[in-house]
């Protein structure tokens, strides 16, 4: 028995997604604010907590809501189909659950199969939250509007009482008269969008009791620096922990074995050895009470006597130490914060799997049933871990939570993870396992929808699949969580334009916005994941132009002289053209998708007036566009070596067609030394000093407006 997907409406953000489950681990990626909490906090509610607040309803319905119950207080009377839940069905958070059951399984959901000749396979639960009553609920709220609208018009004041509208009511009133009801939905209809029919019946009890065991470890766990003043909740360090644990699966008082009479034993015999000394300790002090006449008649006689627990021994700051050396350990709370999270974590799902599995002395009894499903949700396991530690954490987790001898090698249990994620080091350990929360601002209020990246490149093209899963696990990049991303050629690009960033787009600076080096040659292959993604993309290329009547040998781009690009990216994904005239004469928005917020740059004419004519020469490549726009700043850098030397030689050159002819044969030479030439760049000159190559400033700029008219994380 698996969950094989899930399907949110009405719940905050998230007003109509579909989550695929995997069949292990299942990690929520996505922007800052792109509703991975709020699916997390879905799945919590709804499954453990079931206590809802009027803000996990999709605001945007609240206005609808609140012209409900204005209809409510002001008809005469109402119909019946005023007071039906129909009126509210749109508006009410739904979670649909898919749960994948074998036909050995049937036994286990005998009480909710949709028909008799059902063999297995697909099963939908709705859990919706909606009013226990419809009659109580609106007789309630008519209530209590009318009462405080009388007092107020009593006392001749002009402001309105509590409730001033439905969602005043439901603010303090939400969780007495709303309760999360339980229906069948049918397996025929899965893609479908299924509404509940008339005969369509709530079921009794919580149908997921003995199907599903939830364990939930929050984003916020409460460890605090050894040096901080603030008392936390002890309950939560690893002492406390491995107290409960104790207590729960080890304690030998607890339903003693033949194992544990040895140990009983020695407790017994070592209370008897301290109670008479505490007795003979005390003897002096007690018998002064004797002056007092105490004890007199009737008050009874002082006798001490110890109790030595087995689980006294973890009951103090100190029961967890981590050894130095012989003689020489710390305490737990001296540890480094990022290790006593990893422990913790770790050995709270060794705990779930343990209470899960009825270990030790938790061991089940006759009329229980282990249940075949256990579900384990982590929100944002690398708060206070170190990047390395987040990698040891997401390649040990489910491994941690199948070590038991009954789940190795056992299919009758099944154990899913789920993990919400802002870290690069936990997401691309795991691609097919990343499940992509895209932002959609088009809408009044800003909602979401889920991208599973297993289908993102379809089986035709698992070659660029396989490309992109290796990239990505070799670059720790934050692709999943940027507002935009921008693709660049080579390593010159790559360390450039932050500093072109930083100087001339301030308000690009302050957004998310990650920079991938993935060179010409490959930039398409990302093109499935972008375009699934529905990421802002820019893409910073080159040109280069080759020469088909020289056996496509490379050649300074002209124009007229029928030249054509080698690069890919240009030829297959955008604009999809050949001709490096149609490239050079292509208008600004043209090097826009138009379906798609993607963009690309590349080298594009650069204007001088030269001695009252105007010349226009065309770069190859990012170096020697960088070069000719800044060639005045160029031509005075002294003692440059290597590859920034020869171009600083050419910048002095008065002649701009001889200038454009020297930095083409430099750049093209196999000895250049690019990266070298960037960061030598960055070293002799001030990178303010420097102007951002016009093809690339139009793509900032561009980006930029994108991320404005999106109000995706500018800080205006």
């Amino acid at each position: 028995m698996k969950i094989n997907s899930i399907q949110i409406q009405n719940f905050r953000k998230l007003q109509s997604c579909t989550i695929d489950f995997s069949e292990k681990e299942t990690i929520f990626v996505g922007a800052n604010n792109s509703g991975k909490t709020t699916a997390m906090d879905a799945l919590m509610i709804f499954l453990k907590t079931k206590s809802f607040k009027p803000q996990d309803f999709t605001l945007c319905h609240w206005k609808s809501l609140n012209e409900i119950g204005v209809k409510w207080i002001t008809a005469d009377e109402l119909k019946e189909e005023d007071k039906s839940i129909k009126l509210l069905e749109q508006y009410l958070p739904v979670l649909d659950l898919w749960i994948e059951v074998e036909n050995s399984e049937l036994h286990y959901v005998s009480h909710i199969i949709p028909t008799l000749d059902w063999k297995g396979g697909l099963l939908g639960i709705r859990l919706r939250f909606e009013p226990r009553d419809m009659d109580v609920l609106i007789k309630e709220f008519i209530t209590l509007y009318n009462k405080s609208n009388k007092l107020s018009q009593e006392k001749g004041k002009d402001f309105k009482l509590w409730p001033k509208t439905f969602w005043d009511f439901c603010e303090r009133k939400l969780n007495a008269y709303f309760i999360i009801k339980t229906y069948l939905l049918d397996p025929e209809k899965y893609d479908e969008k299924q509404e509940l029919l008339d005969n369509n019946i709530a079921l009794d009890g919580d149908v997921l009791k003995g199907l599903i065991k939830i364990d939930i470890i929050n984003a916020q766990r409460g460890f605090s620096d050894a040096n901080s003043e603030t008392v936390e909740n002890n309950s939560r360090n690893l002492s406390s922990q491995l107290r409960a644990y104790y207590d729960k699966h080890l304690n030998p008082t607890l339903d003693p074995t033949e194992k544990d009479i040895d140990a009983l034993e020695s407790i017994n015999n070592a209370q008897d050895d301290f109670d008479k000394n505490l007795k003979e300790s005390f003897k002096t002090s007690l018998s002064e009470l004797e002056g007092l006449n105490y004890p007199g008649f009737g008050n009874p006689q002082i006798q001490l006597s110890t109790k030595v627990s087995t689980a006294d021994g973890l009951q103090h700051d100190s029961a967890v130490k981590y050894y130095l050396d012989k003689d020489l350990s710390l305490p737990e709370k001296y540890n480094g914060l990022g290790y006593q999270n990893l422990i913790s974590i770790i050995f709270k799902l060794i705990r779930f799997r343990d209470e899960w599995m009825r270990v030790g002395k938790n061991a089940i009894t006759e009329d229980e049933v282990i249940e075949p499903l256990h579900l384990i949700l982590i929100e944002e396991p690398e708060a206070h871990l170190h990047a390395q530690v987040q990698q040891v954490f997401i390649k040990k987790a489910y491994e941690v939570l199948r070590n038991n001898v009954n789940l190795k090698y056992n299919k009758d249990f099944t154990t899913q993870l789920v993990i919400s994620t802002h870290s690069s080091y936990i997401a691309h350990q795991k691609f097919e396992s990343l499940r992509y929360f895209r932002r959609n601002n088009s809408l009044a209020l800003p909602t979401s929808e889920v991208i599973s990246l297993k289908s993102a490149f379809g089986e035709k093209d698992k070659e660029t699949e396989k490309f992109v899963i290796r990239y990505l696990n070799t670059t720790h990049n934050d692709l999943f969580f940027a507002d935009a991303v921008i693709l660049v050629e080579g390593p010159a690009e790559r360390i450039l334009v932050p500093h072109f960033i930083k100087n001339e787009n301030c308000l690009l600076d302050s957004c998310y916005v990650t920079i991938l080096e993935i060179g010409g040659s490959h930039a398409h292959r990302l093109k499935s994941l972008i375009e699934k993604l529905g990421l802002i993309c820019l893409v910073i290329t080159d040109v280069d132009s080759i020469n088909p009547y020289d056996n496509g040998k490379k050649c300074q781009p002209e124009i007229n002289k029928n030249y054509k690009t080698n690069n890919d990216t240009l030829k297959t994904w955008h604009p999809q053209k050949e001709s490096l005239d149609e490239l050079l004469s292509l208008d600004s928005n043209d090097k826009i998708k138009k379906d798609l917020p993607i963009r690309v740059a590349y080298q594009k004419g650069i204007e001088f007036d030269n001695a009252g004519n105007k010349i226009i020469v065309y770069p190859y490549t990012f170096e020697d566009a960088l070069v000719i726009e800044n060639k005045d700043s160029f031509k005075v850098i002294a003692d440059a070596t290597g590859l920034l030397k020869k171009m600083v030689e050419a910048s002095k050159k008065d002649d701009l067609k001889e200038l454009v002819k020297e930095t083409y044969a430099i750049i093209i030479d196999k000895q250049a030394k690019k990266a070298e030439f960037a960061l030598d760049v960055l070293y002799f000159e001030d990178p303010k000093k420097i102007k951002t190559p016009l093809y690339i400033k139009e793509g900032l700029d561009w980006i930029e407006e994108q991320l404005k008219s999106n109000k995706q994380g500018l800080i205006n």
